[in-house]
């Protein structure tokens, strides 16, 4: 499995990505992390575990303390993957912007006229 396929895979689940959320905010414990769901300690950990394979997580030691944070480099390579698409979708919707205002330009004057007036967003003027 690559490691895009681990990522989706282990961001398939709520309760990972609603674990990733809590990381976001920053390093917690494995303990905290477990406190808002309704699941035993050692189903917490096997998320956790689908998370740090996915590298999506890092688990340390320190003491008592088990710290988990967030390792953004999986998720920026999700980023990078999804930018293709991105720039796909940008395109399109700029050749249908395009192809609108030809449409427009070409419309007879009756159909103008019965068109409502649209306030500019950028200016709050009537077009």
């Amino acid at each position: 499995m690559t490691s895009l396929d681990a990522t989706f895979a282990a961001l398939a689940d709520p309760t990972r990505r609603a674990i990733l959320a809590r990381l976001a905010a920053g390093e917690t414990s494995v303990m905290e992390l477990a406190k808002p769901f309704a699941m035993s300690l050692p189903a917490v950990s096997k998320h956790l575990k689908v998370l740090e394979r996915a590298g999506l997580i890092a688990r340390s030691r320190e003491a008592q303390w088990r710290p988990c944070r967030i390792e953004p480099r999986a998720l920026k390579e999700v980023d990078d993957w999804l930018e293709h698409y991105r720039r796909f979708y940008d395109a399109s919707f700029d050749r249908l912007d395009e192809y609108l205002k030809k449409l427009q330009a070409k419309s007879s004057p009756e159909l103008k006229e019965k068109q409502p007036k649209v306030r500019s967003a950028k200016h709050g003027r009537k077009k």
